[in-house]
């Protein structure tokens, strides 16, 4: 490595990135948004690729890879403590630096299919993830919880050994985090307990699809875990497509039923004259066609949970026999006089104005206060915008992998056009925005083009060059042009510096500067 990276210029996006490095930590994020965001600006403007962070099951002991940058999902790997060079740093507790991967005898190689050339031409540096021991705890002192790994350039040993003491500041960083979040889940697991003395679960964790980032969200799924392990009714509000079922799925899933039944019936999606069978079953030769007898959904939840979508659609004579079920705790299948007892959680949801109904004689009163016991409302996808890209990602990963597309990450002018758009159909209309997207997206970024033009229009499409009404000069298109090729370099290195400046085959430097000349922050193209 060359003597510039001792220089004071070459320390400048060191300290930026430990500057956002220290933002990422602030509080008001998951941590694992928190963690992904720093092995993020680990590999952006420092000479390290594939962060990625070894934590301890503590149930088997064994050590397992929890994140990689870049990667929404990691292979399943174990290590043993004292194998390899991750082990011997775990059993430690002291970093090791291998000066090249390929003449290391202990360097196993198990993550990320290094090719040969790599093993020969790479270093890597490993440093435990430390916290302090809880007061009260024998041996009291810091404990090894993880380590934190990376990939670097060859180079002299003492530039190996200064890159080291700048990756034992990050995992320092992110140690003191890791000893915050166990002192929230300590206070938060005295306050919020079952009835058996169980800590409540995590929603985030018990439903991995849940993608939030925004305060107002955060603020739902903190309710949803007040009135998850109760067996209270929960009447979900929001527009369509707000994403009320999937609410309604993690309430279960937090709740002491979430071994039974999960039932969903949308009473819009069904004739008046089926909604009742659909409820309630029939009994064999109730009606014409009924061949042989069938429960409705209120049996088939029995001991479980019934989600009823739409429960402004249901006609009056339905109102009233749901409401009779949720009273007495029993239901009658059509053509049968026998009552059959269930014990149902009951979860509703609406985008309709109840209230309004209800003046109206359109909906019972006194079903209405039987069922908004606890009222939650989702706010639409337009009053959070934090939410709309790292949902527009979500999508974007999950439909790459089901359609086996090349599509990977959004451009900054696609990102724009996103953000820029109101969504009336919320989250179910970007959900369906980016699949669209990834089947018509012939390589990795996803471009405005690929996007519905409603969404285009809402930032323009790309004009010709113009400034102040006039055609560009020659040097004004040329910077145009000159800025254009850094942004798409970093857009294919996910804000890696210098693998952008390998890709268009210019220097470090030369690359820095220009994106100080321009205005351009890597920050923007960092993965998501």
């Amino acid at each position: 490595m060359p003597d510039h990276e001792f220089s004071p210029n070459s320390f400048e996006p060191y300290l930026d990135s430990l500057r956002h490095i220290v933002h990422c930590l602030e509080p008001g994020l998951p941590f694992r948004e928190v963690l992904r965001r720093v092995l993020c600006s680990l590999s952006g403007d420092m000479p390290f690729e594939r962060p990625h962070i070894v934590v301890q099951n503590p149930e088997n002991g064994s050590l397992h890879l929890s994140m990689a940058e870049g990667q929404t999902s990691v292979p399943h790997l174990t290590y043993a403590p004292g194998k390899g060079i991750t082990g011997q740093v775990f059993a430690s507790g002291k970093p090791i630096i291998v000066d090249c991967m390929k003449s290391h005898p202990d360097f196993l190689n198990r993550l990320f299919e290094r090719s040969e050339e790599q093993l020969r031409t790479l270093a890597f540096i490993c440093v435990p993830v430390t916290t302090q021991k809880r007061s009260g705890e024998p041996d009291s002192g810091r404990i090894t919880v993880g380590t934190l790994s990376v990939d670097t350039p060859m180079a002299d040993h003492e530039i190996l050994e200064l890159r080291c003491r700048l990756l034992e500041v990050v995992a320092a960083l992110v140690g003191h985090q890791v000893a915050c979040l166990q002192e929230d889940m300590v206070r938060q697991a005295t306050h919020y307990t079952r009835q058996d003395d169980r800590p409540l679960p995590s929603v985030l964790q018990a439903m991995p699809s849940i993608v939030v980032l925004s305060k107002s969200m955060n603020h739902v799924l903190h309710h949803v875990a007040q009135v998850a392990p109760s067996q209270t009714t929960v009447l979900l509000r929001g527009e369509s497509g707000s994403g009320k079922e999937l609410m309604a799925s993690a309430i279960h899933q937090c709740s002491t039923r979430a071994s039974r039944p999960f039932i969903r019936l949308n009473c819009a999606a069904l004739p008046a004259d089926l909604v009742e069978g659909e409820l309630f079953g029939w009994q064999k030769g109730a009606f014409t066609g009924a061949q042989q007898a069938r429960r409705g959904v209120f049996e088939q939840a029995d001991t479980g949970t019934l989600f009823l979508d739409e429960i402004g659609d249901l006609s009056l004579p339905a109102q009233a026999k749901v409401l009779r079920a949720i009273q007495e705790r029993e239901i009658v299948r059509l053509g049968s006089e026998r009552p059959v007892k269930v014990d149902v959680r009951l979860i509703c949801a609406t985008h309709q104005p109840l209230e309004k109904l209800v003046d109206k004689g359109l909906f019972r009163e006194d079903l209405y206060y039987r069922i908004n016991v606890f009222p939650l409302f989702l706010p639409p996808l337009r009053e959070r915008k934090d939410d709309i890209l790292p949902l527009a990602e979500h999508f974007l990963h999950m439909f790459s992998r089901s359609y086996g597309r090349p599509a990977r990450r959004l451009s900054p002018q696609a990102a724009d056009a996103l953000l820029a758009w109101h969504w009336p159909g919320n989250v179910r209309e970007l959900q369906n925005a980016m699949e669209r997207a990834v089947l018509l997206c012939e390589n990795e970024l996803v471009c405005p083009c690929h996007l519905p033009p409603a969404l285009r229009s809402a930032v323009g499409d790309d004009a010709p060059a113009e400034a102040n009404g006039r055609a560009l000069g020659f040097h004004e298109e040329v910077g145009q042009l000159e800025k254009k090729r850094l942004e798409e370099a970093l857009v294919r290195s996910r804000g890696n510096i210098h693998q952008a400046a390998r890709d268009i085959d210019i220097t470090y430097r030369i690359f820095y500067y220009k994106m100080k000349k321009y205005g351009i922050d890597y920050r923007r193209y960092l993965a998501r």
